[in-house]
């Protein structure tokens, strides 16, 4: 498999398959959303999108980074979000990095978000479909964070090795920056909890797929069948 990492800012085209990476904390976020029983999300351009969203559809809820603000009934933080039952909700996400990344390959014809909470079915989902050539999106830190990195090369290697071993890859993720920050209480809207829970690999069995539906980029989980442990012969 072919693999390209990039940032944001340094796509040039949008590629034929792209995994685009927010370990800390969008897309563990987007997980326990749907693991808490969300439909769908809305990935929003603006604050002011989602708001607007929110408020054309009543029932939807939105999310956002930082702390708390009017219109918004979440905040972008896995130990804050699970406790809250989404069943059968759709959430609208609009966060610094992560959103931002995923907007930008819209027109990709595979456009799969991940953390580590989804690396094996990601990474099983890449083998499913053979996908010879995937870019690697960066989210964080304008392409340099080394926990997305850390999973994009992590989720690169499952893809072609079926046993590779995380721990080298979630050791650089805990001694990244935005993990000493969210550890420090540097970043707002915060849970003690959200490093670990970031760093929680295969939390999740489903891969999430964004899409266009509607003008809008919308994520869906997308459950990827473990190979049989005892194959018929």
């Amino acid at each position: 498999m072919d693999t390209r990492f990039l940032g944001t800012a340094a796509l040039t085209e949008a590629p034929s398959v792209a995994v685009v990476i927010d370990v800390m904390r969008a897309f563990t976020v987007a997980a326990w959303a749907f693991g808490q029983g969300a439909e769908k999300i809305v990935l929003a351009e603006s604050l002011d999108e989602a708001l607007a969203l929110k408020a054309a559809h009543p029932g939807w809820a939105a999310l956002k980074d930082g702390p708390a603000a009017p219109g918004f009934d979440m905040v972008n933080s896995p130990g804050l979000l699970r406790s809250i039952d989404l069943g059968g909700r759709t959430v609208v996400q609009k966060t610094t990095a992560g959103t931002v990344g995923a907007l930008a390959v819209k027109d990709a014809s595979l456009v799969l978000c991940a953390g580590f909470v989804v690396a094996e079915a990601t990474a099983r989902l890449l083998r499913t479909r053979e996908c010879d050539s995937v870019t690697f999106v960066v989210t964080g830190e304008d392409g340099q964070a080394d926990e997305d990195l850390a999973c994009a090369q992590y989720i690169a290697r499952r893809a072609t090795e079926t046993g590779a071993d995380a721990a080298e890859y979630l050791h650089r993720a805990a001694r990244s920056r935005a993990a000493a920050e969210l550890t420090r209480g540097v970043r707002q809207g915060v849970h003690p909890d959200d490093v670990a829970l970031c760093l929680e690999v295969d939390q999740f069995p489903f891969a999430m797929i964004a899409a266009p539906e509607d003008s809008l980029m919308v994520l869906r989980p997308c459950a990827v069948p473990a190979p049989s442990d005892n194959p018929a012969i």
